[in-house]
């Protein structure tokens, strides 16, 4: 499980000897299907001759081998687009409408926009302001907060004091509490949880009560195999539509996204 930046779409160059192999069968299959032509039946000399053939005109035509290389990681891309397409679809309700997680921005919107996130996640920090940003400026995006810790036991502390708070003073409390935990760079320990908990005028000691509570930990763990379903090991993770988005993308990326799943 880690906190990811947005997914680095480089190729590595580790890869091209593959590739490469792959394409000079390509090549090859043309002309055996025209010709009858058996590169299995030539003779070891002939084999040299022709892999030099091939080795000449890739060093000739270098750029077939990058065509090559986009060809592959565009398809491989659908490939994973559509394949998230269907997790959505297949869990859209636990997704979407899990009836435990809290709503915000407008609930009414057009557009719903999911965030499985952890408090000590620098990248859902960094998309933090920029979450906000999108919900102001756009004003008809629904959007749904999923408790997602993953990065160790202060993870987990910070999301049960979270879903603690909901469960106990309502949805403004824990709105409250996500946005103080968001920015709070400290240990999230008792003393330091009843400090948050009181700077917003909260009574701390029921919600540091009902922290170990069968419901609080069973809502974490219903997240949990929710996001196994949808193949989620890193936060930020963002669904937004029927589109999965692993990882941070800036404000402009987010907005298109949403102008995307408006138009489907």
């Amino acid at each position: 499980m880690v906190c990811h930046p947005q997914p680095d779409q480089e190729f590595p160059m580790s890869r091209l000897a593959p590739l490469a192999a792959a394409l000079t069968l390509g090549l090859a299959l043309p002309a055996q299907a025209e010709t009858g032509f058996d590169p299995s039946k030539m003779s070891a000399e002939e084999r040299e001759a022709f892999r030099q053939e091939i080795r000449d005109y890739l060093l000739e035509n270098p750029q077939v081998i990058f065509e090559a290389v986009a060809v592959f990681e565009n398809q491989q891309a659908q490939d994973k687009a559509d394949q998230d397409v269907s997790l959505v679809q297949a869990n859209a309700e636990a997704i979407f409408d899990d009836g435990y997680s809290w709503v915000g921005g407008n609930p009414e919107g057009d557009v719903t926009m999911v965030e499985f996130m952890d408090y000590r996640c620098g990248y859902c920090r960094k998309a933090f302001d920029e979450v906000n940003e999108l919900l102001e400026t756009d004003g008809n995006i629904r959007f749904v907060v999923k408790e997602f810790p993953i990065l160790g036991e202060a993870s987990v502390l910070s999301s049960r004091f979270a879903v603690a708070t909901r469960q106990v003073a309502g949805d403004e409390a824990y709105h409250a509490v996500h946005d103080a935990l968001m920015t709070f760079t400290g240990q999230p320990d008792e003393a330091a949880l009843t400090r948050i908990a009181e700077s917003l005028g909260l009574d701390p000691a029921p919600i540091l009560a009902a922290m170990d509570s069968d419901a609080v930990i069973g809502e974490l763990e219903e997240t949990r195999a929710l996001a196994q379903r949808l193949q989620i090991n890193g936060t930020p993770t963002f669904v937004i539509g029927e589109t999965m988005l692993r990882g941070y993308a800036p404000l402009d990326a987010m907005r298109g996204l949403v102008e995307e799943a408006r138009a489907e």
